[in-house]
């Protein structure tokens, strides 16, 4: 007797331990909340301009963007304001970008080219922006150089 009383108490704690090996499979596969971090906020490394430029002269502008994470998915885009003189900003040999557009960045680390086609100084606004709704703003000014100083 004391022998089926022991099998039973093993019988029932083999299916106790059973059943709450099955409670905690379950429980961990309907836990669907896993979230995933795609939105990274991120900032950007300007490699030191000139302050000065001259007409017709090019200024090249190295810029890398340093995401606080990474999400292979997440796209960068550039846009920018000239607010006073003239002047064209392209990216490589690319055509002149047009102000307030949007053009897509392929890499994280690159270079612009400015080329002033004005005789006063110049300021521009450069946004950097990714598909996350991150931006960051960055203010170029150029004041005027004669080419016979």
């Amino acid at each position: 007797m004391k022998n089926l009383i022991n099998n039973n108490i093993k019988t029932l704690f083999k299916f106790s331990l059973i059943l709450y090996m099955i409670g905690l499979l379950v429980q961990s596969c309907q836990k669907d909340d896993l979230e995933i971090q795609q939105n990274f906020p991120f900032e950007v490394s300007v490699m030191p301009v000139p302050k000065d430029i001259a007409k017709d002269e090019y200024v090249e502008i190295r810029i890398t963007i340093l995401p606080e994470g990474n999400f292979s998915d997440t796209k960068y885009y550039l846009r920018y304001f000239q607010f006073e003189g003239t002047g064209k900003l392209q990216y490589y040999n690319t055509q002149p970008y047009f102000p307030n557009d949007s053009y897509p960045l392929y890499e994280k680390e690159f270079r612009l080219y400015y080329i002033s086609t004005s005789e006063v100084s110049q300021s521009f606004t450069v946004w950097i922006y990714d598909s996350f709704g991150n931006e960051i703003k960055i203010e170029f000014q150029f004041n005027n150089k004669k080419l016979n100083e």
